[in-house]
């Protein structure tokens, strides 16, 4: 099965879209997870860490997490920091930033090699290319949800200091899985 991540069907010829296995998933998703929860600072940085954090394959399924670019929870205001924070969180990912933080030694070949596309599709996305209903359905909160999307307070795993999904620890969660 496996995962792709592409860029929107408009935008599809400028760019090949990342395959990846299940594990390879994983591991793409811990990284970011981990380097953007200690670069986060600002409340929509978290927002977006949260959203890939979601992207759990150990609760969601295996192969159900590729995404588009679009699907990320971009919002029009502030999308040029939003977009330059993700930039950072990657270039930090493929530095190693925090990988001591996971339990098992990734091929980090593998996996920078899909950071480094991933870059380059986030590089070439642009404000006109954002779907604001991505934001809107996931930031919704319904009545009577006691475990929202966006976690209130933005909480940190204990353990692994990285911030937490409506899933938990995507850390936690693969150690059990």
């Amino acid at each position: 099965m496996g995962n792709s991540i592409s860029m929107p069907e408009n935008l599809r010829h400028l760019v090949d879209s990342i395959k990846m296995s299940n594990g390879l998933t994983s591991v793409f998703i811990e990284v970011l997870t981990i380097s953007g929860s200690i670069l986060a600072k600002a409340d929509r940085e978290k927002e977006i860490i949260i959203w890939l954090a979601q992207q759990d394959q150990s609760v969601v399924g295996i192969g159900t997490v590729g995404f588009d670019i679009d699907d990320i929870p971009w919002t029009t205001e502030n999308f040029e920091r939003e977009k330059d924070f993700m930039l950072r969180a990657i270039s930090n990912a493929i530095g190693g930033l925090g990988w001591e933080r996971l339990s098992y030694e990734p091929r980090k070949d593998w996996v920078i090699g899909c950071l480094e596309q991933f870059k380059l599709m986030i590089d070439i996305f642009d404000k006109s290319n954002i779907n604001i209903n991505s934001y809107i359905e996931w930031s919704e909160i319904e009545e009577g949800d006691n475990n929202p999307t966006i976690p209130f307070g933005y909480p940190k795993c204990q353990k692994h200091s990285i911030y937490l999904s409506c899933h938990g620890c995507i850390l936690c969660n693969d150690e059990s899985y």
